[in-house]
């Protein structure tokens, strides 16, 4: 083999032929890639982008709108709450208002129970000093009819007599208690 030939079939260095062959067709190829297949990948990313911003956006849009949901019911829970207590308290005036009134309804009802009491009691004692005066004039006439031995049965006498005895008593007993 001759020297020359050996420089030009060396496998780092290819024939001259081969080598403008091979450069033509790259070019060819890379050409005929790029006229067709690279606005085809370049569409396609373009879109893949387009739909990822797309899912972005829309997940942020989500978000947001799950942030203003959150938000208004914060604000419904809160004014509920707010709601819960205005009537929780409304319900302890209105139970301190029912109190206040059978309070009050209790004592006038006890005013009225004593009043009537009174009046009862100061009935029954009229009626126990008539009983009283009559039952003690009429001792008192029985008694005097037999010490003085005649009889005193004159009514209006005897009326007289028992008033006469029992308004001193009560006025003695008047004067003992100043």
């Amino acid at each position: 083999m001759p020297l020359a030939d050996s420089l030009t079939t060396t496998p780092i260095w290819p024939a001259g032929s081969e080598l403008i062959l091979g450069t033509v067709c790259f070019v060819v190829i890379f050409g005929v890639l790029g006229k067709l297949l690279l606005p085809r990948i370049t569409k396609l990313l373009s879109e893949r982008e387009d739909a990822i911003q797309g899912g972005i956006n829309r997940a942020d849009e989500a978000q947001a709108e799950a942030q203003a949901v959150l938000q208004q019911y914060r604000a419904q829970l809160d004014d509920a709450r707010h709601e819960a207590s205005r009537i929780r308290e409304e319900a302890h005036e209105q139970g301190a208002q029912i109190i206040a009134e059978m309070r009050e309804r209790a004592e006038a009802e006890a005013r009225r129970i004593t009043d009537a009491a009174q009046s009862q009691i100061e009935a029954d004692r009229q009626q126990a000093l008539v009983s009283l005066r009559a039952e003690v004039g009429s001792l008192a006439t029985e008694l005097a009819s037999r010490i003085v031995g005649e009889s005193l049965a004159d009514t209006a006498r005897q009326g007289r007599m028992v008033d006469r005895f029992l308004d001193e008593i009560e006025a003695g007993t008047a004067g003992a208690r100043h």
